[in-house]
Parts: structure tokens; C-alpha cells; sequence
């Protein structure tokens, strides 16, 4: 398995990062999965075996089910795993039980150490941006985590740049922790970050970690054009959230799979591989996220760091994929030769 340091830490990490998110049988998230122990200790085992030394959950999936479940699937290989969890989204009733207020943070990370049966969280995420707390409460709250040996790194995850420059140069300006890492929504559908997030990340030196690099299963393979959605994957269901939470051009998406089929075939691999594969070749990417939820799909996953991708596919893939240029960078392309 392929190592990346975390940002500028002298952490390494594997170049796939087990997702937690269909762990557990509650709530909103069993749509996505509902992985029950005996399942999660298996895949967690199989991970673990094959060279995957970083898991990513969340204190809101499946409500703290899936922190739960990873905690006891590592077990005594605990020490053996980088363990990333995120905080920020409602988790009760209670009017403090949401958001990153210092209160909130504090009371977070304790129930999920608790829930992870951990004395320490490798890489402790803000989940989102909220607008109500200001940044410098947060920040400061999360450098005493930092300080208390509760919490060894911290990152944040759908930031806009503005929001994650502004929380860079306040924790510069007062000497508190940096966030190392940005969790970003980031696949062959979805490139719009490569305008300001990728440059902001490889200018201040944060990992670049990506969440539903499939698109929600659409770069998996098994959606075609003029073929029948199948029945078990997560895009079946027109209503269900992965239509709405992972938004693709399927026409686009289309002629960027049958792409994909033309590559593997003289790697040898697979649609989901390739579309793995494409991710760790750009620029500032530490680690992809991959959620599988049964051992045939996991070891497929696993076989992307076996091979590279050409430069020359990785060009095609850009070409099909690239996202229409936004104001002002289609204006500084037109003016780039000016200098």
C-alpha cells in the first residue's frame, strides 16, 4: 500500500482511507449502509491486513453508531490505525447539541473518544463551516484539545477557501494549531475545488483528502448509458440521497466511464480502480475515501495503488471531465500569456 505524509506532518498515511460511513443500523445513513459488527470487523481486519493504516468516520453517522462500531471493529489494533473523526452536525435535542461552539466541541469529542473506546483522536475534522460560531472560538477550543493530548491533528472538511484561509491566518496570527487537512467532496464528477480549494491546499501545505471519489457508485461501473440502473446500487432509487447529495452530468458522466473502460483494459483493472487511480494522481491529494461494504468490493479497491495511470489518460480524463470555467478564471486563462 501506498504511504503520503498528511499535509506537512511527518505522519504517513495510506494512499486509500477506509470510510466508516456505512457502519451502523440507524437513522438517515442506513440508505448509504448499515453494516452490522461482524461485517465492519471483518472489512476492518481485511483493511488492516492489506496496508490501510487510516479510518475516517463521524460522530453523526448512523448517530454515533458508526464511531461505535469502527472503535471496537480496530480493537486491540488500535495502535496500528491513523483514526480521523469529524464534529459539527446536530447529534440531540439539546440546543447546544449542534455546530462548533467551544461548548459543543468539548462535550463532542469526549462522547466520541467514549464511543471509540480511544484515549486520543489522530486527526479531529470540522465537518462544516458554521457560520453562527466565530473562528477563533473554535479554533481555540480545538488548540486545547490539541494541548490535552485529547486530539493529535486537526482538519476541517467542506470549507470554501475564503473560510479556510480566514482559519489559517487566525490560527497563524495567535500561535494556535493549523489545520492539516481539508475533506473535500472530489471525483472525476466533481472537479469545481481545482479552482481556489487545490491551490489554496498546496500553497499552505494541507492534505488534500477526498470523500465519494465514485460519485456515489457512478464511477463504480456499473452505471451505463442506455442500461437500467441496477436494483442494489445507490442511485436506483430516484428519490434516494445519492441523486441529490452527489450530483452528476450522467450524459458527462458517460462518455467519462466508457473512457475509463478504454484505459483499464491495458492495465488490466477496473472502472473503479481507474477512477480511484486518477484521484491519487493529482496534484496535493493525500488519501481517497472508499466506503465498501462487502469484502469483493474492498478488494478491488485495494488493487489502485498496484498500478499508475499514463500521463497521457490522465490528460484525456481532464479534457472529458473539466468543469466549465467560472468567473474570473475563464478571464485568467484568456490573459495568462500576457506576461
Amino acid at each position: 500500500m501506498k504511504m503520503n505524509f498528511l499535509g506537512k506532518t511527518g505522519v504517513r498515511v495510506s494512499a486509500l482511507c477506509f470510510g466508516a460511513m456505512t457502519f451502523g443500523e440507524k437513522g438517515a445513513f442506513q440508505e448509504i449502509g448499515a453494516l452490522s459488527q461482524k461485517e465492519a470487523d471483518f472489512l476492518v481486519g481485511m483493511a488492516l491486513d492489506k496496508g490501510i493504516n487510516f479510518f475516517d468516520t463521524s460522530d453523526v453517522y448512523s448517530e454515533g453508531r458508526s464511531e461505535t462500531i469502527l472503535g471496537k471493529a480496530l480493537g486491540s489494533r488500535r495502535k496500528e490505525a491513523i483514526l480521523a473523526t469529524k464534529v459539527r452536525w446536530r447529534v440531540g435535542p439539546g440546543p447546544n447539541d449542534v455546530g462548533l461552539s467551544r461548548y459543543h466541541l468539548i462535550e463532542a469529542c469526549n462522547a466520541s473518544l467514549k464511543r471509540m473506546d480511544t484515549d486520543y483522536i489522530d486527526l479531529y475534522q470540522l465537518h462544516g463551516f458554521d457560520p453562527i460560531t466565530s473562528l477563533e472560538e473554535t479554533l481555540r477550543a480545538l488548540d486545547d484539545l490539541v494541548h490535552q493530548g485529547k486530539v493529535r491533528y486537526i482538519g476541517c472538511s467542506n470549507f470554501t477557501a475564503w473560510q479556510l484561509m480566514k482559519a489559517l491566518w487566525i490560527s497563524d496570527k495567535n500561535g494556535l494549531e493549523k489545520f492539516v487537512a481539508h475533506q473535500v467532496y472530489y471525483s472525476l464528477g466533481a472537479r469545481e475545488l481545482e479552482n481556489e480549494l487545490v491551490p489554496l491546499c498546496l500553497d499552505q501545505g494541507l492534505g488534500i483528502l477526498s470523500w465519494s471519489p465514485l460519485s456515489g457508485g457512478f464511477f463504480s461501473g456499473k452505471y451505463r448509458r442506455g442500461q437500467a440502473k441496477p436494483k442494489e446500487g445507490r442511485r436506483a432509487d430516484p428519490t434516494a440521497v445519492s441523486n441529490s447529495f452527489w450530483p452528476v452530468d450522467e450524459e458527462k458522466g458517460f462518455d467519462i466511464v466508457e473512457e475509463l473502460d478504454r484505459i483499464v483494459k491495458t492495465h488490466k483493472a477496473t472502472v473503479a480502480q481507474a477512477a480511484l487511480n486518477y484521484l491519487l494522481s493529482k496534484p496535493g491529494v493525500t488519501s481517497v475515501i472508499i466506503g465498501a461494504t462487502k469484502p469483493e468490493h474492498l478488494t478491488d479497491n485495494l488493487k489502485t495503488t498496484d498500478w499508475e495511470m499514463k500521463p497521457e489518460e490522465v490528460e484525456r480524463l481532464d479534457k472529458l471531465s473539466r468543469p466549465t470555467p467560472l468567473y474570473p478564471y475563464w478571464h485568467q486563462e484568456l490573459t495568462r500569456s500576457d506576461r
